[in-house]
């Protein structure tokens, strides 16, 4: 709960967990560093309540102080986060699949899984000398907004693909797409492609380009995605070494279509894709 001004009121039915779980939950992607008074309102906690819990959460290592005096989610919650049977596991298998993929093409490297809305990146490759992006290691975003989110959402059940289409649906940059209609036909495209590709979507100049990981039972339960300047590369010859990586995660997960193999996948664009030969340093 967010209080816009004054010293809130707290809720006399919070327990003591959910006053905990009120201050972590408001980090987010916009606001990765908070000072006291800013998670005091946002929390909807008064500041004595605030400073005292913050004190134990740093104790703990859930999070960190800086020389400013503003906090941040510390690192003990990545480690708890690489716990989960969706994010450290998997995220162990791939990892060498992954350097190898960002050896092979110098693009910025992602793995994302589904958490509610959202895609969560358990494992992200920075590539030197190459567009800077704002997905990070833990970082969320909403799904419609970047190319791994696409592909989980084209893959989740239909019920879920309606409740996320009639939700609030943010637009990040001209290209985000947004309206339902248009969604509806690039998720099918998506399924029948094998692959997304997104230009300007969560970011200007930046194109992106993902694939589905399956899972023991052929379900999708990542994405890989990779991004490169828009018009540094052609999306066909991305294509190829994403989904050999994919294939070889899935088969590492046991996923019975990546044993036996599969198509190879044909890019399905949104936004302005330019054809290119990569470049040398690509």
């Amino acid at each position: 709960m967010t209080v816009l001004g004054g010293e809130p009121r707290e809720p006399h039915r919070l327990t003591s967990a959910q006053r905990v779980l009120s201050i972590l939950g408001v980090f987010d992607t916009e606001n990765l560093t908070l000072s006291l008074s800013e998670i005091s309102r946002r929390a909807g906690l008064t500041l004595s309540t605030t400073h005292r819990l913050i004190n134990e959460l740093r104790s703990w290592g859930a999070l960190t102080r800086h020389g400013d005096g503003r906090y941040s989610i510390g690192l003990r919650i990545l480690e708890l986060g690489m716990l989960a049977p969706q994010g450290g596991r998997l995220r162990e298998i791939a990892l060498p699949y992954l350097h190898d993929l960002q050896h092979a093409t110098r693009g910025n490297i992602h793995l994302g899984v589904r958490e509610g809305h959202d895609v969560v990146y358990v494992e992200s490759l920075r590539a030197r000398d190459t567009v800077p992006v704002p997905s990070r290691l833990g970082g969320r975003w909403p799904m419609h907004a970047t190319g791994t989110g696409l592909v989980l959402l084209a893959y989740s059940p239909p019920a879920f693909q309606e409740e996320v289409l009639a939700s609030e649906l943010h637009a990040y940059t001209e290209n985000t797409l947004t309206d339902p209609a248009e969604l509806r036909r690039f998720l099918a495209g998506v399924r029948t492609s094998g692959c997304a590709v997104v230009d300007s979507q969560l970011t200007r100049g930046v194109m992106a380009v993902a694939v589905p990981i399956r899972g023991p039972g052929d379900e999708v339960v990542a994405a890989i995605g990779i991004t490169v300047p828009s018009g540094s590369a052609s999306p066909h010859a991305l294509v190829p070494a994403m989904a050999a990586t994919a294939r070889s995660v899935s088969r590492a997960l046991g996923a019975p279509s990546a044993l036996a193999g599969a198509a190879r996948p044909r890019p399905a664009h949104h936004g302005t894709v330019r054809e290119a030969r990569p470049s040398a340093r690509r």
